[in-house]
C-alpha cells in the first residue's frame, strides 16, 4: 500500500499498524500439516532432479507430501520425500486406491524416505523413526536444515533385521544413490541445500542444470565450427 493512500483513507493509529512489524510470536508456521518455504523448496529440488536427470534402467516414483498407506484400517504416514523404485503410477490415478501410496496395493514399501526437520514436534528421530522401521523401509534420511535435533545436518539410517543403524556414508548401494549438501542457488535462493548425488558425489541436475549445460555445449561446438570456417547457423537453416 502506498504512502499516499495510507494518509488518504487511515488514521495515524491505522497508519502505524501497517509500519509497525506484526508480532507473529503466537502463530504456528509448521506441524506436521504446516511447512516452511525453506522445505516447500526443498521438496520439489529433491523430486524434480530426479525425474529431470536420473536414469536407473528401471520406473521408480518419487513424491513430497503424499499418503504412505501401510496396512489396513491405519491412518497413513506421511513422508516429506519417498522414493520407490521398479513401480509406476497407475493409469488411472484418479480412483482413490491409486492416489496414495498403499503398500498392500503397489507390493512394497518405499526404498528411502526423507524427514526434512522444521522442528521437534514430528520426533523424526524417536516415534517416526520406528513407524519406518515397522513398515520396513530400507534407508531413513533426516535431514535438519534448522538444526532443531542438534548440530547434524544429515543423518542417514539403514534398517538391518527391525531397526535402524545410522550409516558413516550417504550412498546407498541397492539404490544406486547417495546424498549430499550443497551450496548454491536453487530457484534464486542461495542455501545450503539436500541434494541428490552418483557414487562419486556429483550432482543428479535439475532441469535448469542440465539446461544450462547444453546451452554451454552447444557454445563450444559453434566455436569450434567457426574456428574451421564453417557458420553453425548455416548449418541449421
Amino acid at each position: 500500500m502506498s504512502q499516499s493512500i495510507a494518509t488518504d483513507f487511515f488514521s495515524p493509529e491505522e497508519q502505524a499498524e501497517w509500519v509497525e512489524e506484526p508480532d507473529i510470536s503466537h502463530l504456528v508456521t509448521e506441524d506436521d500439516t504446516l511447512i516452511n518455504l525453506l522445505a516447500e523448496k526443498q521438496q520439489r529440488l529433491l523430486t524434480s532432479c530426479l525425474y529431470s536427470s536420473w536414469k536407473p534402467g528401471i520406473p521408480f516414483l518419487v513424491t513430497a507430501n503424499v499418503g504412505l498407506f501401510y496396512a489396513i484400517n491405519k491412518p497413513a504416514i506421511v513422508p516429506d520425500i519417498l522414493l520407490s523404485l521398479d513401480v509406476e503410477v497407475p493409469q488411472d490415478w484418479q480412483q482413490k486406491k491409486n492416489r496414495s501410496y498403499f503398500t498392500r496395493i503397489i507390493g512394497k514399501p518405499p526404498e528411502v524416505v526423507i524427514e526434512i526437520v522444521s522442528n521437534t514436534v514430528g520426533n523424526e528421530l524417536g516415534s517416526k523413526m520406528k513407524d519406518y522401521a515397522r513398515i520396513s523401509v530400507a534407508y531413513y534420511v533426516v535431514y535438519d536444515p534448522l538444526q532443531q535435533l542438534g548440530d547434524r545436518l544429515l543423518r542417514v539410517h539403514e534398517l538391518r533385521a527391525t531397526s535402524y543403524t545410522e550409516l558413516e556414508t550417504t550412498w546407498m548401494e541397492p539404490v544406486g544413490l547417495g546424498l549430499t549438501l550443497w551450496d548454491g542457488v536453487f530457484e534464486g535462493k542461495q542455501d545450503t541445500w539436500l541434494r541428490w548425488c552418483d557414487r562419486d558425489g556429483n550432482l543428479i541436475a535439475t532441469g535448469d542444470e542440465r539446461a544450462e549445460t547444453e546451452r554451454q555445449r552447444a557454445e563450444r561446438l559453434a566455436e569450434i565450427l567457426r574456428s574451421q570456417g564453417i557458420d553453425p547457423d548455416e548449418l541449421l537453416s
